[in-house]
């Protein structure tokens, strides 16, 4: 290799690069990758820790330091439509510990002891709780007054005698109480173990009642542990709001009171219900489910379903207590369906009245039965109603003269008024559970269909729709939503919801109305007791028997039924509305008109007053009308006897003093005219006791002579017209009681009438 000449004429040589030079370029190019790469994914990293991840990052780091423990809002209070209390949360208490301060075995071992014993817990996982580091252990929720002072007296010992009283403390709490038991219990609903609404309007309005629960923020040190409470940030819980119903636990008492003895009084086998609405508003005054069961202890059956489990195989015995609670909880006015049977008349003769399809001179003929070829459809008097009218029609309840009534208002009508007068449609009341109709598919329908659906039979409704329906048939014909919460105001009393008068559209005119009205009115006047007749009141209803088909059946005899009666009053000014259904009656009979009709009037003959409904009594009502008994104790006998007389009554002297000490029937008590006042004037006289006789299956004088042969007096119930027998009776035959005393007599027609 030649050398090559600098400028100064002297030789030099390139010098070749050495491997230590080598070595330090790509020890610097590396540490330049490694220091991209390396801050890059740090950057990247911590990117994504602050953009991404950062506010869970900060929620989990608040988690570590500090503890949420919540605290119990109390629930808003179900008041009646008088503001009478149906439901309300009741102060009890919460038992938790601070275990931090405990400093020895010896203060665990005590506190676990008396811990344990006072509320029924096992010693040795209250003692476990008592080793942990925290400020804040639940021991037990919602004890009562009695375990609070035993709690009470178990804090000052420890503070006392072992110097660590903040070791167990006592919270606030709340606990849902039922002061009426099992009133409107399918309406009201219950709470479960955290307060939350379950059923009824407890889980319907559960958002207004349940209120925003309180906290309790504590702080934790490095160590995990539970600081001290003067760390601790407390936010009030804030209380529910109040619901005030339509109920009126006046009338639902009423109702239950009935509705249970027609139960009893008919062996039925699968529930009853009524439902008693205003007619004007919509709003619903009673709603009952019978037998109910104790809001208090809602998941107790009845001595019988127990006794029927019990029987079942081991394996099977869980599901069925399952199915058992459902169907006690089960409110079947919304939630089952039913064939309603001839008070679905009151709908169909709406519809023809108001299409004008029968003249006034129009007769119906009926030989017993109609034939639609091969299907015969049988009338309930089997000799036929011959020739009737219109009025004569509804008020034998005759199904052929409805099959040709159906039939003139045609298929495409029928339809649209069914649909029209809400049937179709759930009727949207404020409760949980509202179950659809039953009917026929659209363009389904045919002859034979539409013929039996003019007297209520092959298609299935609820009972909330069916006394929503009557309600519009006789108050000028607007469907209007029923409801049975009228407001909701907060724990302070502001109103913050109230519900009014909604009406959905009006069916039929109030002319049509107007006659409905007079029609069911002369129904009642005429058949009387069979079809809901009180006495003092213009009523006006149709009862109702329907085949339920598709079931087994389980009554005495033969198929399965359902007895129902769907009235109101008065006719010529409709206040209220009563439906009233048995499911499956097994007893005397099955007919709405034996087995519905006559709870219907007990019903009604003590609602109406409430109502304060004016009266109008005929003079032959007149003759057995009650009336109260006065005040005779503390007057001289001739002064007493003077009294009774000016009163309408008899009177029996018993004893020899002078001055009357004690009377039967008592002041106020209610008792038909011209009845027996027993005055005592000593003592000794007020242990007589008389047996009480059969007063069962006979007349209204005949009854009346009985009872006063025997020194008693009686209330009439359903009677006033002839051809009426005695049915049940309050007091049971062979009872001991004192002379004088009041026994109530149900009376209901002596034929049976086939609805």
């Amino acid at each position: 290799m030649k050398n090559k000449e600098n400028k100064f004429g002297k030789n030099t040589k390139r010098a070749a690069k050495g491997p230590n030079q080598r070595l330090i370029q790509r020890t610097a190019v590396l540490l330049i990758v490694i220091l991209i790469f390396g801050f890059g994914a740090a950057i990247c990293r911590l990117s994504v820790l602050t953009l991404v991840q950062g506010s869970e990052l900060q929620e989990a780091a608040v988690e570590q330091q500090l503890k949420d423990t919540t605290i119990s809002a109390k629930r808003g209070i179900i008041y009646d439509a008088d503001g009478k209390v149906l439901a309300e949360s009741a102060s009890v208490w919460q038992v938790v510990m601070a275990p931090a301060y405990f400093e020895n075995d010896k203060q665990r071992e005590f506190a676990a002891k008396e811990l344990s014993d006072i509320l029924g817990l096992e010693y040795d996982d209250v003692y476990e709780d008592t080793q942990e580091h925290s400020y804040y252990v639940m021991v037990k929720r919602r004890i009562e007054s009695d375990q609070r002072n035993e709690i009470l007296k178990l804090i000052e010992k420890l503070e006392n005698d072992y110097d660590c009283g903040n070791a167990v403390q006592l919270l606030d709490d709340y606990k849902r109480y039922y002061p009426y038991s099992d009133l409107a219990s399918c309406v009201i609903g219950f709470t479960g173990s955290d307060d939350q609404g379950l059923e009824g309007i407890e889980y319907q309005y559960d958002d207004f009642l349940s209120g925003t629960p309180g906290r309790i923020i504590t702080a934790k040190n490095a160590n995990n542990t539970d600081m001290p409470f003067e760390y601790e940030q407390n936010v009030d819980a804030v209380d529910g709001n109040n619901i005030y119903l339509t109920i009126d636990e006046t009338i639902q008492s009423i109702c239950e009171k009935y509705m249970k003895q027609g139960i009893i009084d008919n062996n039925v086998l699968n529930r009853g219900v009524c439902v008693m609405m205003d007619v004007n508003t919509g709003a619903v005054l009673a709603m009952v489910t019978v037998d109910g069961y104790d809001l208090n202890n809602p998941y107790t059956l009845s001595d019988a379903d127990k006794a029927k489990i019990a029987a079942m195989p081991e394996d099977e015995q869980t599901a069925a207590k399952g199915a058992a609670l459902s169907a006690m909880w089960r409110n079947k006015a919304i939630t089952d369906t039913y064939m309603p049977g001839s008070v679905f008349k009151i709908i169909t003769s709406a519809m023809a009245i108001e299409e004008n399809v029968i003249p006034d001179d129009m007769r119906f003929t009926c030989t017993g039965a109609v034939t639609f070829g091969h299907d015969i459809i049988h009338c309930s008097h089997t000799g036929g109603h011959g020739t009737q009218t219109f009025v004569q029609a509804l008020v034998n309840s005759c199904n052929p003269a409805f099959v040709r009534i159906g039939q003139l208002v045609g298929m495409d009508k029928f339809v649209q008024y069914y649909e029209g007068f809400g049937f179709a449609d759930k009727t949207g009341i404020d409760l949980p559970g509202e179950a659809e109709d039953s009917f026929w598919a659209k363009g389904s329908m045919n002859e034979v269909d539409l013929a039996v659906a003019s007297f209520g039979q092959n298609f299935s409704i609820t009972p909330i729709q069916m006394i929503t329906a009557c309600a519009a048939a006789c108050n000028g014909g607007y469907v209007l939503q029923p409801y049975v919460v009228s407001k909701i105001t907060d724990a302070d009393g502001n109103v913050l919801k109230t519900v009014e008068r909604k009406v959905k559209r009006q069916i039929v005119s109030n002319d049509t109305s107007a006659k409905i009205n007079e029609m069911l009115g002369f129904n009642t006047e005429s058949s009387g007791s069979t079809a809901g007749y009180v006495p003092g009141y213009n009523v006006g209803g149709k009862t109702g028997t329907s085949e339920k088909i598709g079931t087994k059946s389980i009554s005495s005899f033969g198929e399965d039924y359902i007895a129902s009666f769907c009235g109101y009053a008065p006719v010529d000014d409709p206040q209220v509305a009563c439906l009233v259904f048995f499911d499956t009656p097994s007893g005397g009979s099955y007919y709405g008109s034996q087995v519905s009709s006559p709870v219907f009037i007990n019903i009604m003959s003590e609602v109406l007053p409430y109502l304060e409904v004016k009266t109008a009594y005929s003079e032959d009502e007149l003759a057995y009308i009650d009336v109260s008994a006065g005040n005779y104790v503390g007057l001289g006998i001739e002064e007493a006897k003077t009294a009774v007389e000016q009163d309408n009554f008899n009177y029996t002297v018993k004893g020899t003093g002078d001055t009357v000490v004690a009377q039967i029937p008592m002041v106020s008590s209610t008792l038909a005219a011209g009845g027996n006042i027993v005055l005592y004037t000593d003592d000794t006289s007020r242990s007589e006791t008389v047996t009480v006789p059969s007063l069962k299956g006979y007349s209204v004088s005949e009854v009346n002579n009985i009872a006063s042969a025997f020194g008693l007096n009686v209330s009439l119930v359903g009677a006033a017209n002839s051809g009426v027998v005695s049915k049940t009776q309050s007091i049971p035959e062979g009872s001991q009681v004192s002379p004088g005393t009041v026994i109530t007599v149900t009376f209901s027609s002596s034929t049976t009438v086939n609805d």
